[in-house]
């Protein structure tokens, strides 16, 4: 495997408040890569990091050996790496399909004006667009439900939809906030299924946070766990829940928390 994101050394402070303390780890094309930790450990501040949402106090992010930390967000995802924020980026009052569709704007070769009065290349834009659209939704089996209003939907199908949104820019690498959260059982199986398939059928990288143990050490080809701002571990699953630093963390004993 080739490497397509380094984390170098990444550190942001809040006055004198340290939430990411010099963490350095590398995503590899085609993996699944997972970060946990306790809560208030500093991943959701280290997912604003490495999609430059948030700045850096030291350090830098990499893709592709290009330096991405402290660019604009949307530069950051037009060159492929991209962060789903679940509900926050759905228009609720639209349908699923619609959704997709917009999110596909992104990638849009035609301008703004060329949008408004209906040009040649907007129309062309448009019609790959909804063919692009129709292919994700069929991927991640929401066809039943491609012409339902997002607002109407159960969690599980929001955060589905965010996955499809992502999709739709085109990322090389996609960073999942929490895919698993608020889904029962059955839900989390087939979102973790559906991850799976994103990196053996269409090749994306995929790098998440995520509190649900028993998915991630399904899903991860690695992890990293930070604590308190700091990495403490990193490694297989298998590697991960035999770590003692991991096992102190989760309230420092072995807890279904962690697998175990």
């Amino acid at each position: 495997m080739s490497t397509i994101l380094q984390v170098e050394s990444l550190t942001k402070k809040y006055g004198g408040l340290i939430a990411v303390n010099d963490i350095s780890f590398t995503v590899e094309h085609g993996e699944i890569l997972s970060v946990i930790g306790p809560n208030g450990a500093g991943k959701s501040t280290l997912f604003k990091l490495i999609s430059s949402f948030t700045r850096t106090t030291s350090g830098t992010v990499l893709f592709k050996g290009q330096r991405i930390s402290n660019l604009s967000p949307h530069v950051v995802a037009r060159m492929g790496v991209v962060r789903t924020f679940q509900e926050t980026t759905i228009f609720r009052s639209m349908t699923v399909r619609e959704n997709v569709v917009v999110a596909h704007h992104l990638r849009s070769k035609a301008s703004l004006f060329g949008f408004f009065f209906g040009s040649s290349v907007a129309r062309a834009d448009e019609r790959e667009f909804g063919q692009s659209a129709d292919d994700i939704i069929e991927f991640l089996g929401l066809e039943a439900i491609s012409h339902e209003v997002a607002s109407n939907l159960p969690q599980g199908h929001l955060r589905a939809l965010g996955m499809a949104i992502g999709l739709a820019t085109n990322p090389a690498i996609l960073l999942l906030d929490e895919p698993f959260a608020g889904m029962n059982h059955d839900e989390t199986m087939r979102m973790v299924a559906s991850v799976k398939r994103l990196k053996e059928e269409r090749g994306v990288t995929v790098l998440l946070v995520e509190h649900d143990m028993a998915a991630v050490m399904k899903i991860s080809d690695r992890i990293v766990v930070i604590n308190f701002g700091q990495k403490i571990a990193e490694g297989s699953p298998a590697e991960i829940q035999a770590n003692e630093k991991v096992i102190e963390a989760y309230l420092g004993s072995e807890d279904d928390a962690i697998g175990l």
